[in-house]
């Protein structure tokens, strides 16, 4: 299933329970007058924590029409658009800060990843802030077992951590390797491994990251 359908298909029903790490982000993005893109933003319940916290010029994006209404019904207030990851409708140094939130698993082929990370790049001005939260590689036997039996059906097409859910959704954990490889035309800020709880009742290895565009 692609991944637009797939998020249609369960905007009304899925409830994202990855936490924001709201201190890590301030620390790194203080003033409430930055121009924020939240580029996945889901239904908005990122922008609406920010928004809480009196940051006033932010902006999400998602690829899923059905999530963007949902999010507009519960947060009227926020500027919530529907926009391809790869094409984002906005200039160059568009936005001070950026926010990949549980993004990346959604986005399994490495080539689109790098593009989505180049345009995320691309919209920050000098200096700006990624924070990008994310899931790392398992092993118990559970998440080796899915590991193992996507990469048999696809014969290894995909990197080794992309596994299917029974309800269609194709995702993917990394290894710290790729995710530093991914991020490679930033600066690293901070990076803390984390443990998250998954948006379908289990646990996942994971981390938070500040990364920062160079000024030059």
């Amino acid at each position: 299933m692609k991944p637009r359908d797939y998020w249609n298909s369960v905007a009304e029903t899925k409830t994202f329970t990855t936490p924001f790490d709201a201190a890590l982000f301030t620390r790194y993005v203080p003033s409430l007058d930055a121009a924020i893109l939240d580029f996945g933003c889901g239904y908005g319940r990122t922008l609406a924590e920010l928004a809480e916290a009196g940051y006033q010029n932010l902006c999400g994006v998602d690829l899923s029409d059905k999530l963007i209404e949902r999010g507009k019904r519960l947060f009227p207030t926020l500027d919530l658009r529907v926009s391809p990851p790869s094409t984002l409708k906005f200039p160059d140094a568009s936005f001070d800060a950026a926010i990949l939130f549980a993004v990346l698993t959604c986005v399994v082929d490495d080539a689109e990843q790098e593009t989505l990370v180049a345009e995320a790049r691309r919209v920050l001005r000098p200096g700006g802030v990624l924070y990008v939260n994310d899931f790392l590689l398992n092993d118990d036997e559970r998440n080796r077992d899915r590991y193992e039996r996507y990469q048999s059906a696809t014969n290894g097409r995909f990197s080794f951590g992309t596994f299917t859910l029974p309800d269609g959704a194709t995702l993917r954990h990394h290894s710290e390797k790729r995710v530093e490889t991914l991020f490679r035309s930033f600066e690293t800020a901070a990076f803390e491994r984390r443990v998250f709880p998954t948006m379908n009742g289990h646990v996942s290895n994971g981390f938070a990251a500040v990364f920062r565009k160079p000024s030059i």
